[in-house]
């Protein structure tokens, strides 16, 4: 959370006190990682920094070295750096989106009376983002909290944090007892976190005074200023780009000459890890065809979005209607509790939950939808509440005056307003189960697997033919992921406050 913090604040006040070309590009970009599963950033890791990647096998080639020069592969500089790569977006967006509304004649009138730049961000700036700095820091520390993929899978056996002691238990050992209280224990602790979060993050759409973006933005009119979006721009995007680009470059890439499964030695661009998806070389009886994966994985996500729109859109217009009232404080940060609870955590409670007849569904297809729209629940929610909340009653009294029923007032008004934002909220529910994977790993049956699921068993072997297959598919699923969040960026409407 403190680095994150680190690197996320002087980014927030560039995206949120200057206009530059290539900002809107530079937003897209810092908001892919939020959305990347967790195999393919452990992929992209790997791809970069791995004893293969490309850092080592460059310095390898240069020094003249044996042995990679850096570990960085199941360490604690793996585990942290990974989270920042993750959760910076939400320090970008949270506070860059309200310090971007700021007055800034508050700022002026403090300099008319004397008060120099450092005065002016201690006794005003600072106070006024400290709620949204502290909303951001307390949704990092949860996310941080519950994180699974990225300490499994960059961090090793040796870090075993409460997520990877829940998998541990449930998986390996079959202790659902101690693995259920460990559970309750994290749902404590996510809960009180939660509510904290709800409170800051809804004091948020009620600031001072907002002022249009037009008016607050300025140019780099000093170096000073240049320099300073040079360096920061420069560090976002080589942390947030460079895993991401070194994946897809290293999956049509051989840095050294191999020879494929055909017989034929290959060095350079190709696209041999490609090829080799849907070919069962070993002759496994447990092999599952990528592209059978895929299928599954749309159809999931497909199942998802229906079951993520019809739960959440009825949720959101609670929480719409309901305003600041005491209700509305205590359904707020329980229909969140999903947001931060882990995905781990959600599957052994379906495991547990639905082990009885009549509701049995271990055995089910339909668990692994059911569980994916349980973890994009909070997202379409978040989604389509600021939509709702900005339904004028007028138009709907109006409507209603004229004669409209309840249906009519529904269909030509609230759905064409809140449109957009449905559209956002089903792009946020299948890009989140496309790529889910902490859930999946507990419930899965091993013939329906997914495509973060196949990545993962892929990174477990040995062999560079099985590491470059789990390359050529975290770089498809990296591409969907990205047209999700492309979509979302030009559907969604902005809101204070909200993710």
């Amino acid at each position: 959370m403190i680095l994150t913090l680190a690197l996320g604040l002087p980014g927030a006040y560039l995206l949120g006190r200057f206009d530059f070309p290539g900002k809107s590009f530079l937003r897209a970009v810092t908001g892919v990682p939020f959305v990347m599963p967790t195999v393919v950033v452990a992929a992209g890791f790997n791809a970069l920094l791995g004893s293969n990647g490309w850092v080592n096998v460059s310095l390898m080639s240069i020094l003249n070295l044996s042995e990679p020069p850096i570990r960085f592969i199941n360490s604690l500089s793996a585990i942290l750096v990974a989270h920042v790569f993750y959760n910076t977006t939400i320090v970008l967006r949270m506070v860059g989106d309200f310090w971007s509304h700021l007055d800034p004649k508050l700022g002026q009138a403090a300099s008319i009376l004397g008060a120099n730049r450092w005065v002016v961000l201690r006794r005003i700036t600072i106070p006024l983002l400290l709620p949204v700095i502290t909303a951001s820091a307390l949704l990092v520390f949860l996310f941080d909290f519950t994180s699974f993929g990225v300490v499994l899978i960059l961090g090793g056996p040796q870090f075993a944090t409460l997520e990877v002691e829940i998998y541990y238990q449930t998986i390996s050992l079959f202790n659902l007892p101690l693995a259920s209280i460990l559970s309750i224990f994290q749902l404590c602790c996510t809960l009180l976190i939660t509510l904290v979060y709800t409170r800051l993050s809804s004091g948020l759409s009620k600031p001072l005074v907002l002022r249009s973006q037009q008016i607050i933005m300025k140019r780099f009119n000093t170096w000073k200023s240049r320099i300073f979006a040079f360096l920061m721009i420069g560090l976002l995007l080589i942390l947030l780009t460079s895993p991401l680009l070194a994946l897809a470059s290293r999956s049509v890439v051989s840095l050294e000459a191999r020879r494929d499964p055909t017989g034929e030695v290959s060095r350079g661009i190709n696209l041999n890890f490609y090829r080799e998806l849907g070919q069962n070389r070993q002759e496994s009886l447990f092999y599952v065809p990528p592209t059978t994966a895929i299928g599954i994985s749309l159809t999931y996500a497909a199942a998802t979005v229906i079951l993520a729109i019809v739960v959440g859109t009825p949720a959101a217009w609670a929480l719409a209607q309901e305003g600041d009232s005491w209700l509305n404080r205590i359904l707020d940060p329980v229909l969140m509790l999903p947001l931060g609870t882990s995905a781990v955590t959600l599957g052994l409670g379906f495991i547990i939950a639905l082990a009885h007849p009549p509701m049995d569904l271990r055995t089910s297809p339909l668990l692994i939808p059911i569980a994916h729209a349980l973890v994009a629940f909070p997202f379409v929610v978040r989604s389509l509440t600021p939509a709702l909340r900005s339904i004028q009653p007028g138009l709907r009294q109006a409507a209603a005056v004229l004669g409209a029923s309840p249906l009519q007032v529904l269909r030509h008004i609230d759905i064409p307003i809140v449109g957009k934002a449905l559209l956002v909220a089903a792009t946020f529910a299948f890009t989140i189960s496309i790529g889910e994977f902490g859930a999946t790993s507990l419930i899965y049956r091993p013939e329906y697997p997914t495509i973060p699921i196949v990545i993962y068993r892929l990174l477990s072997r040995p062999g560079a033919m099985n590491y470059g297959q789990a390359l050529a598919l975290s770089t498809i699923l990296m591409g969907v992921t990205i047209a999700g969040m492309i979509a979302i960026e030009k559907f969604r409407i902005a809101d204070i406050g909200e993710f």
